[in-house]
């Protein structure tokens, strides 16, 4: 069974920094891009930062600078780094495992990132 179960989340004032974990189990880790993608009230889905098994990285530009995402093989986790938050950056944030040879990919159920003016 795979489970994508994130944590980190919480509430912090612009300015500040959280970082959140995605620990994956029942997937070959390093057979999957590992993504961060949040949805803020009232807004669709969007892609936050996506990394490879090889370390490639890309960022939404609205993060870019900002956030910094990683993963460890050896843990089967992906973190997301995020720095000099905004109450733009408000949302629940969900872990995404996506294989390279495409097919189904996996969602976590999220985790909630409040961000105080």
């Amino acid at each position: 069974q795979v489970q994508l179960v994130e944590s980190g989340g919480g509430l912090v004032q612009a300015g500040g920094s959280l970082r959140l974990s995605c620990a994956a189990s029942g997937i070959i880790f390093r057979g999957y891009i590992m993504g961060w993608y949040r949805q803020a009230p009232g807004k669709q889905r969007e892609l936050v930062a996506r990394i490879t098994n090889g370390g490639r990285t890309n960022y939404a530009d609205s993060v870019k600078g900002r956030f910094t995402i990683s993963r460890d093989n050896a843990e089967n986790t992906v973190y997301l780094q995020m720095n000099s938050l905004k109450p733009e950056d408000t949302a629940v944030y969900y872990c995404n495992a996506d294989h390279v040879l495409g097919g189904r990919d996996y969602w976590g159920k999220g985790t909630l990132v409040t961000v105080s003016s």
